[in-house]
């Protein structure tokens, strides 16, 4: 197998523009017809994002690159079985999603995704969870995403979450993969991947809020004020 699948790189951002799904798909049918040159670019291209995503469902783990591995492995074996259904990207991400899960069912001595990520239990019964710090940030949010440390604070947040949020997250908010692909890969109903995302949106902004809030402008919610009077 070539270099690009035995050592994963690590992941880099993403260009303003990438390949089209055109330009995947005649790669992957130049691969179908035994072009490995072909394939070599459909791995180099999609590498950085099959680890980035690896990394984020597992953590920094040496997994992740076992992961990005067995992904392109599975693509190469399967390349007859993509019916296009969707696009090469969401097909080799949906791959790569269902290795990182196996490798935490792995972890957890489990035989089914259960760390409730494919249950579903309870999620919209659950009262969504009040904000304990609430406060205006120092800067503006769009112009904060661009420094390298406010990065590495949403990806810290971003690993503190449950299993179960963080994976909806990933491959919502960050993959751009729909509400529907996002419920049939985890076994979820729609409704439970738009819960989830609540949560985990809600969750990401307080960890980042006590973080890059302006203590100046804080204020309390009536229930944690009521709490303070208390002590």
């Amino acid at each position: 197998m070539t270099d690009a699948i035995v050592r994963p790189a690590e992941p880099k951002p993403a260009p303003a523009r990438g390949p089209s799904s055109d330009e995947y798909l005649e790669l992957l049918e130049r691969a179908r017809q035994g072009d490995l040159a072909a394939f070599e670019t459909l791995v180099e291209r999609l590498q950085p994002r099959v680890y980035s995503l690896a990394r984020r469902i597992l953590g920094p783990s040496p997994e992740a690159e076992d992961v990005t591995q067995e992904t392109f492995l599975s693509v190469l074996e399967h390349l007859e079985q993509f019916r296009g259904e969707s696009s090469v990207v969401t097909w080799v991400l949906r791959i790569a999603t269902n290795h990182a899960l196996q490798v935490l069912r792995k972890r957890r001595g489990l035989s089914t995704v259960a760390l409730e990520v494919a249950s579903g239990q309870d999620d919209q019964d659950t009262p969504l969870p009040h904000p304990e710090y609430i406060a205006q940030w120092r800067d503006n949010p769009e112009e904060l995403a661009h420094r390298s440390e406010v990065r590495q604070l949403i990806e810290q947040a971003l690993a503190e979450l449950d299993d179960k949020y963080r994976i909806v997250f990933v491959l919502r908010d960050i993959e751009g993969l729909s509400v529907q692909e996002t419920a049939e890969l985890l076994g979820l109903t729609q409704a439970n991947v738009k819960v989830r995302l609540l949560r985990a949106r809600l969750q990401l902004r307080e960890r980042l809020t006590r973080a890059l809030g302006d203590e100046s402008t804080r204020v309390f919610p009536s229930h944690a004020h009521q709490h303070r009077q208390s002590l």
